[in-house]
């Protein structure tokens, strides 16, 4: 039996809780992949697993009315706002995602719903916004199930559900559940791993890691001129595929290695050979396309020429896009801002501060 398949089942054994109205509230982080998850199959599942860090102050504040309806119904309703303003098309979107989920969280659509929802980052700004914005709402709907139905107490099930419930609306969104990172995708090299949902992978962090920052270099707010999600499809049949597959499976037991002894040089090496990667992937697909510019190039360069000089042990990464993470310990943190300043304003047009995080956190 499927874990989908559990949870529906689970459901029908339980007794309701009588809600007239209840007002849930998460912020959850967005993440940023080490380890890149390119290229999906079935129902939001990797055809690789990944790893991650939780990022602190890039992050999604949802908030969720749920008001019992007079009658009985069938059909989700909703309304969405985002910084205030209703949004229709991301209404449209939601509504499709908690209708895709009904045969898990059937009493949705025994209430009104009105959902409230900001980021405390700027659009297209190179974070991944539907990471933190599905781990939010997967958060917020696994808190009315436990209300409604008083079944995740416990807080390994809780976030086991959400990140289930998250991984079918952002893949990406899965791994934000967990404080400081998150591991998406069965492995042999981490007992518990499933693609279904992620685990935490703060356990394996070296002491060196704990305050490891990240600033968001930010090259172009452009929207991206091809969306993560075409990206994903064009795996299916990439001529890199299998080859990227045997790749990928290495960099996991060399960065879990890497990770666990803090060997920055070990880490720092995968985590920028897997960006580079994710974009090579990009530029060999059919139809090929490349997100990258060449301010993100120079930025790359000159962080590897700051490195060299500096022996200070500072590694960029990126999303599907151009802009750049740096990610470097945090007692390096005055020289690098310094470096930023002095060598990279004519590059970028802006700068995130960003470390790793505590994961989510629920409000009300």
């Amino acid at each position: 039996m499927s874990l989908r398949d559990k949870y529906v089942q689970s459901l029908r054994s339980l007794s309701e809780q009588q809600q007239t109205s209840v007002t849930i509230r998460w912020r959850s982080p967005s993440n940023i992949a080490l380890v890149k998850y390119w290229g999906k199959h079935g129902n939001q599942l990797p055809i690789n697993p990944s790893i991650s860090f939780t990022l602190s102050e890039c992050a999604t504040d949802t908030s969720i009315d749920f008001s019992k309806k007079q009658g009985p119904s069938s059909r989700i309703d909703l309304q969405f706002y985002f910084n205030g303003e209703e949004n229709v098309a991301f209404a449209t979107r939601i509504k499709n995602y908690l209708s895709s989920i009904l045969d898990i969280c059937p009493y949705l659509v025994k209430y009104d719903i009105r959902i409230e929802s900001g980021n405390s980052f700027p659009h297209s700004a190179g974070i991944a916004s539907s990471a933190s914005a599905f781990s939010a709402l997967a958060l917020c709907i696994t808190s009315l199930e436990d209300i409604v139905f008083q079944n995740l107490s416990a807080d390994e099930e809780f976030r086991k559900k959400a990140s289930f419930l998250a991984r079918l609306g952002s893949g990406s969104a899965s791994r934000s559940i967990f404080a400081k990172a998150g591991w998406w995708g069965q492995s042999p090299y981490l007992e518990g791993s499933s693609d279904e949902f992620a685990v935490d992978g703060s356990g394996l962090l070296h002491p060196v890691f704990e305050n490891f920052q990240d600033s968001i270099l930010i090259v172009s707010a452009d929207a991206k001129s091809v969306s993560s999600t075409a990206g994903h499809q064009l795996m299916a049949y990439h001529p890199y595929r299998e080859g990227r597959l045997t790749q990928v499976h290495r960099h996991l037991g060399e960065i879990k290695s890497a990770l666990q002894t803090g060997d920055l040089e070990k880490f720092g090496t995968i985590v920028e050979n897997e960006a580079l990667s994710l974009h090579a992937l990009m530029l060999s697909s059919s139809p090929g396309y490349f997100l990258v510019t060449g301010k993100t190039m120079n930025v790359i360069e000159k962080i590897r020429f700051f490195r060299k000089n500096s022996s200070i042990p500072c590694y960029f990464t990126l999303d599907a896009g151009p802009n750049v993470h740096l990610l470097y310990p945090k007692e390096h943190a005055s020289a690098i801002q310094e470096f930023i300043e002095h060598e990279l304003t004519s590059d970028i047009k802006n700068v995130l501060f960003d470390e790793l995080g505590n994961g989510p956190q629920q409000l009300v």
